[in-house]
């Protein structure tokens, strides 16, 4: 079976070389596609220095556009459908999700369509967050379950491994929200379709290198675009 890894990028330069070392030192056949949204700080030229050691396992498609993690991550999708990858994974390239944790989402989705990277699913597992960020992150997913009924206790989570065929039923091509909220449209669509997810507690760490990406704009969008979604089911519109 054919497995990649996704990883977005934008200014990750401290990160790119390590995380992807740490894949492919795991040893378990996957492969990695970065995709960059043409970083001013050079991350794609690293990529591009260590593929030689890696010419079959290493891939980088630069995107002109930097619209959001979700085109980003759409982006990846249609490239793994291309290429014919049997499971495809989301990971950030800053460490928050341990490399490691990649066989066990790929161990789980094995009987699952969508296995889910949990920080919630057995209490809060998330190190070295301010206080204040924890709460958003707990509260959201909460509020996430109680608008759109998702029985996932992570439903903004970003360390998720799909079955081809569950992207393909997804219908990607679809799929609206750009940023953080583009995590819950993806699992909300999984659910609307009945598809089995299944959610594998990780501990999540927040990153030492480098700067997060989250603002008060995707925040914004996430909350209304969830509204939206609701909105839409009830009408049969989604």
């Amino acid at each position: 079976m054919k497995k990649l890894v996704i990883i977005p990028t934008f200014n990750e330069k401290e990160n790119i070389e390590a995380i992807i070392l740490a894949v492919m030192a795991l040893g378990q056949g996957f492969h990695i596609l970065v995709v960059d949204d043409s970083s001013p700080d050079g991350t794609a030229e690293i990529v591009r220095s260590i593929q030689s050691r890696y010419p079959e396992e290493l891939y980088l498609t630069v995107r002109k556009v930097k619209d959001g993690l979700g085109k980003a991550y759409i982006h990846g999708f249609r490239w793994a459908i291309e290429y014919g990858y049997d499971y495809i994974f989301e990971m950030d390239a800053d460490f928050s999700h341990n490399p490691a944790d990649l066989i066990r989402l790929y161990e789980a989705c094995k009987t699952a369509d969508m296995a889910v990277g949990s920080r919630y699913s057995q209490g809060v597992n998330v190190v070295n967050w301010p206080m204040g960020r924890v709460l958003l992150s707990y509260f959201a997913s909460k509020y996430v379950r109680f608008v759109l009924g998702i029985p996932v206790h992570d439903t903004t989570a970003g360390f998720v491994c799909f079955k081809k065929a569950t992207l393909l039923a997804i219908e990607i091509d679809d799929v609206k929200l750009k940023g953080y909220g583009f995590q819950v449209e993806m699992k909300y669509r999984a659910f609307r379709k009945n598809l089995k997810i299944v959610e594998v507690p990780i501990i999540f760490t927040n990153r030492l290198l480098g700067e997060s990406k989250m603002s008060g704009n995707i925040i914004g969008e996430a909350v209304f675009g969830i509204l939206n979604m609701r909105w839409k089911s009830l009408v049969g519109k989604l």
